[in-house]
């Protein structure tokens, strides 16, 4: 304790120290803790492990909402939020299955696949958050930024910061699969990437395009078909074509007009 600290108040030493131990909770409540450990005679322990629980509780609180944070997510969409009955009937069926998060326990992918606007990528964002709230560690990327962001890293040191980082996220979602098409070398980029994964963590694909018509976007058969069957083996696959929520809501504003 330096000179200035010896000539603090114990309630101002409390807050230096606990500011320095970062542990804000704890700085927030041992007052109100302590009144009220001494009105229901508590013991110093259970005191103690009461603000303890207290702070490690707004701890989990707080780096649940890092993980939102960090994620990268374009907007926030929670499962709660779908309409059930407008959803493709397969969606319908499978989705109090998927949303159990097991698929990511067992490190399978899960690929949703149908035409645009029928919430593949409401699904995915949904199924992410409540993974970050379940502690899991999670990225949101579309598949044309995560090509650019490869294909920046401008030396092999970068490169291998980059996919050591990807493969050990709990649950990868890959957005708009089959929107933009790829050279060789992007697809074979792709490829190697997603490789990382296979097998031992979760990665979530959205496409608006059926498997037959993935040759179109790498324009290699082979490539095609090596992709095909590393991402769905064991995948579960959710067939998510119906009508489009975009389509729908666009119709019953211009039924009022």
């Amino acid at each position: 304790m330096n000179m200035n600290q010896s000539h603090q108040t114990v309630d101002e030493q409390i807050d230096y120290y606990s500011r320095q131990l970062r542990i804000p909770a704890f700085r927030k409540s041992y007052q109100n803790k302590a009144q009220q450990a001494a009105q229901d005679n508590l013991s110093f322990e259970q005191y103690l492990l009461d603000l303890m629980q207290l702070e490690y509780e707004q701890r989990m609180i707080r780096r649940k909402k890092q993980r939102i944070r960090r994620a990268g997510f374009p907007y926030h969409k929670h499962l709660k939020d779908l309409i059930i009955d407008q959803l493709p009937a397969d969606a319908q069926t499978k989705l109090k299955t998927i949303e159990r998060l097991d698929f990511v326990d067992n490190g399978q992918n899960l690929i949703l696949s149908g035409n645009p606007g029928t919430g593949k990528t409401h699904i995915a964002i949904g199924l992410a958050i409540k993974a970050c709230q379940k502690d899991y560690s999670v990225l949101f990327t579309t598949i044309p930024r995560l090509i650019t962001q490869i294909q920046e890293s401008r030396s092999a040191k970068a490169l291998r910061i980059l996919e050591s980082r990807f493969e050990k996220y709990d649950l990868v979602i890959c957005d708009e699969f089959g929107y933009v098409s790829f050279d060789k070398q992007a697809a074979e980029i792709l490829f190697t990437h997603l490789s990382l994964r296979t097998g031992r963590k979760s990665t979530v694909i959205t496409t608006n395009l059926p498997f037959d018509r993935w040759k179109d976007i790498f324009h290699d058969e082979i490539l095609t078909a090596a992709m095909v069957d590393r991402l769905t083996h064991k995948a579960l696959m959710v067939n998510m074509n119906g009508q489009s929520f975009r389509m729908t809501e666009s119709q019953n504003l211009n039924s009022f007009s």
